[in-house]
């Protein structure tokens, strides 16, 4: 399996000119390019009076960036780093690694839905927060456990992933079929606190500077009325 901590020469000599986006993120590397912005979902939820918060647990790849993604959008009040689709004995990073778990690099996202919706959720992680149609991969991270996979919560969401992944299919919106999972029925676990935060806490670390900061550039500028400039990170609400 190609480990996503250890870029080669190469991109260690290309991450030095990204390193200015730690300051303003005023960057278009190869993940921001490929970004785009598909159509919104046809199919979205209705959401019950006076429901004020929900979670959506989505994977694509490594959770730095996912999480870093989505904790620059306006109504996601946490973004968690974990593991879903495996047991709960082996989520623990030097297992799923191994690719042999069952387990994802997920991100489990809570959401205040009169503010953002579910639909939404998944149009950022569609268009920006990673590539729906590599198969067991994200950029140079390979293995299982770096697929494109959603984990609903209910059965409404699981409706909606399911019309919205037909639609963008049927609507041509990449240049192959979408190869992202829907897995009912899988719990998710936390991260180590080490992994929590990480593009916030290591913006110039190479491979947030080339794989993970161009998301966030593509989520300012594809989504303008969703990105929020300070990120909610998960050590300010534990410290609360």
């Amino acid at each position: 399996m190609t480990s996503k901590r250890f870029p080669s020469l190469p991109a260690l000599a290309g991450a030095l000119s990204l390193l200015a986006v730690a300051a303003g993120l005023a960057v278009t590397g190869s993940s921001a390019e490929e970004a785009r912005l598909v159509p919104p979902p046809a199919v979205d939820e209705t959401v019950a009076p006076g429901t004020t918060s929900e979670t959506a647990v989505l994977a694509g790849g490594c959770f730095w960036g996912v999480q870093g993604v989505f904790q620059h959008v306006e109504g996601v009040t946490s973004a968690v780093s974990g593991y879903a689709g495996g047991e709960a004995g082996a989520a623990r990073y030097e297992l799923v690694s191994s690719g042999g778990t069952g387990h994802a690099e997920s991100v489990k996202i809570t959401f205040d839905p009169r503010r953002i919706s579910y639909g939404r959720i998944l149009q950022i992680y569609f268009s920006v927060a990673h590539d729906p149609t590599q198969l067991d991969r994200q950029g140079p991270d390979i293995g299982p456990q770096y697929r494109s996979a959603i984990f609903p919560a209910d059965p409404e969401q699981e409706r909606i992933a399911r019309a919205y992944i037909d639609q963008l299919n049927r609507a041509g919106a990449f240049d192959a079929e979408i190869a992202t999972r829907i897995e009912r029925g899988r719990a998710f676990y936390p991260a180590e606190d080490y992994h929590q935060d990480f593009l916030a806490r290591n913006p110039a670390n190479p491979y947030i500077a080339i794989h993970d900061l161009p998301k966030i550039e593509a989520l300012h500028r594809l989504f303008p009325d969703d990105y929020r400039a300070d990120p909610v990170l998960v050590a300010a609400q534990a410290a609360n």
